[in-house]
């Protein structure tokens, strides 16, 4: 990087850089590979966090440095490239920092301050009181609380949060504190007097003021996580960055300063609610994600504004408008990656804590391809990587959408669902791949997980089919459109899988293709599951109808033969 840094020439560019993107995709398998292994899912978080900025960064990296050099005595295209540096910088010392289980320069690891940690503990010592009336003072008690309700005057003191959530959190705050004193009045009476009148009194001052501190929760939860949800709807269509790369390359640069003031006041909204994530997150893991998320927008902002200035000034140049492309596209992905990461802080508190059934197994080489066996395995480079990962990232959120319908069945048994969600995980390693992580380590490992899950997508129409035979005629056919695009679909990916490819290019051709099949057939995939919920539950209801009009004619029969024998007939 040091040597990348202080280039001069397009020549000595290229050619570093070509080294220092073969060390980079090396780095990103090694990193994977250590994350893997790590213990501490906290650990995991912040390796995960700095491997996305690495990732992200080699392809600015190389952007950047391009534009400089095409334009060295552009100011905002120096700063623009300085800022890559800096951050992939800082992302390379938490690594060592993680690996090496340090902090550099002797610092202390600052824990990230949480609503919800605040909560658990204050919960847990109320409860505790059941056990022992002298384990803790009330002051401590008091102060626990104290620092909650402070902690709350991040949502209430916020532009963002609406009227009538802040005005439902100021009001419980103001009955947790009242709890709270009940508490501690008849706390105080039970140290003295165990009578049952005054223990029954204390239950019912715990369950009162932990039934307000989760009500109080709720409300902070709701608040985030739909101020969130309305954000990033409101700006799923980009229509700022669309506005600046126009700007910039009609070389306007009044309107490029029009715009970036919207993007800061974006930038603004989205940390805000990064911040509040984050005290709602549930789980130390998804804490460091908010924060990763905060600081992405916070630096990515100006990075696209010094990007679209530099444009304005050189409205002509090709790598100047793909330079500002490029950090568009990391600012489109970071919002992909924070509406992953409300679904699973929303998981957290729903109780499913967002967990996957593991798909870990992989197929043996030859095993369903000989073709394949003969086949070099090979890595993606950095800039392939880069380009894949924002595809990766649809997938991520497709087994998302899979995953939650999934979860909406009542017979988590059933075959369908079983399968929808093995085809899921299947999904979800392959996203891995786009991100240098997981079993799949090269482009071979791919195709053969491409070939298992075109496999299972034939399957799954097998028992569409045979589950389609139960449905009434004016059901079926919804059910089986869905199974026509299912079908070729799986074939094409299954054909894409198996058909030897030969050179860099029609690798990186056919990864992209298995890739954009897989997905295809996850959308569908995320249609069928609710469709066949939906039908199965008819088909239940229509059977036990059919089970009570028996029931009902037998018990007509029966009482007919006793009250009118000589009338009885079936």
């Amino acid at each position: 990087m040091e040597h990348l840094e202080k280039v001069s020439t397009f020549q000595e560019f290229v050619q570093i850089f070509s080294q220092f993107g073969n060390e980079m995709v090396e780095f990103a398998h090694l990193t994977g590979d250590r994350q893997n292994d790590l213990k501490s899912e906290k650990k995991k978080a912040r390796m995960a966090a700095s491997r996305a900025i690495l990732e992200k960064c080699t392809m600015m990296l190389l952007t950047a440095s391009k534009t400089c050099l095409r334009h060295p005595d552009c100011e905002s295209a120096r700063i623009n490239k300085e800022g890559v540096f800096q951050r992939m910088k800082m992302a390379l010392e938490q690594v060592i920092e993680i690996v090496t289980d340090s902090r550099l320069n002797g610092e202390h690891e600052i824990a990230p301050i949480s609503i919800y940690n605040g909560i658990r503990e204050f919960k847990g010592k109320v409860e505790g009181l059941r056990e022992n009336l002298y384990f803790l003072s009330k002051e401590n008690l008091s102060t626990m609380l104290e620092v909650i309700l402070e902690h709350t005057e991040d949502f209430t003191d916020s532009a963002y949060t609406s009227h009538e959530n802040r005005e439902r959190i100021l009001e419980l705050s103001n009955q947790v504190k009242m709890e709270l004193e009940q508490l501690v009045s008849v706390w105080i009476q039970a140290q003295t007097q165990k009578t049952k009148d005054i223990m029954e009194d204390l239950e019912l001052a715990i369950l009162k003021t932990c039934q307000c501190i989760t009500e109080l929760k709720r409300e902070l939860h709701n608040s985030a996580t739909t101020l969130a949800s309305d954000l990033l709807k409101y700006h799923a269509d980009h229509i700022v960055l669309k506005a600046l790369k126009i700007a910039g390359a009609e070389g306007n640069l009044e309107a490029v300063a029009e715009y970036t003031c919207k993007l800061s006041e974006q930038k603004e909204q989205l940390v805000e609610t990064c911040r509040l994530l984050r005290h709602v997150s549930g789980t130390e893991p998804l804490e460091i994600t908010c924060i990763h998320a905060e600081d992405t927008f916070q630096v990515t902002g100006p990075q696209i504004v010094s990007a679209a200035e530099t444009l304005a000034l050189h409205p002509t140049s090709k790598i100047a408008k793909e330079n500002l492309d490029v950090f568009c596209e990391a600012w489109e992905s970071q919002l992909s990656d924070m509406s992953i990461l409300v679904r699973e802080i929303n998981d957290v508190f729903e109780g499913r804590r967002g967990d996957r059934r593991a798909y870990l197994s992989l197929p043996r080489p030859g095993k369903l391809s000989g073709n394949l066996k003969t086949l070099k395995p090979v890595k993606l480079d950095a800039e392939e990587q880069a380009k894949i990962s924002k595809l990766g990232l649809e997938l991520r959120l497709l087994t998302s959408d899979v995953d939650s319908e999934a979860e909406k069945w009542e017979d988590q048994e059933n075959e369908l669902v079983r399968h929808g969600q093995t085809m899921s995980s299947m999904a979800y390693t392959m996203y891995l791949f786009t991100r240098g992580e997981g079993l799949l380590k090269t482009t071979q490992d791919l195709f053969q997980q491409a070939e298992v899950f075109a496999a299972a997508g034939l399957k799954l129409s097998s028992i569409l089919h045979t589950f389609s035979n139960q449905l009434e005629d004016d059901d079926k056919p919804l059910l089986l459109l869905e199974i026509e695009k299912l079908v070729p679909l799986s074939q094409q990916l299954q054909i894409t899988s198996r058909t030897p490819v030969q050179g860099k290019t029609a690798t990186f051709t056919k990864v992209d293709t298995c890739i954009q099949k897989s997905k295809a057939v996850m959308i569908i995939l995320s249609q069928i599951l609710p469709i066949c919920c939906t039908l199965l539950r008819k088909v239940s209801n229509s059977y036990q109808s059919e089970i009570c009009k028996y029931i009902n004619n037998f018990i007509y029969y029966y009482f007919s033969q006793l009250i009118w024998p000589s009338n009885a007939s079936l």
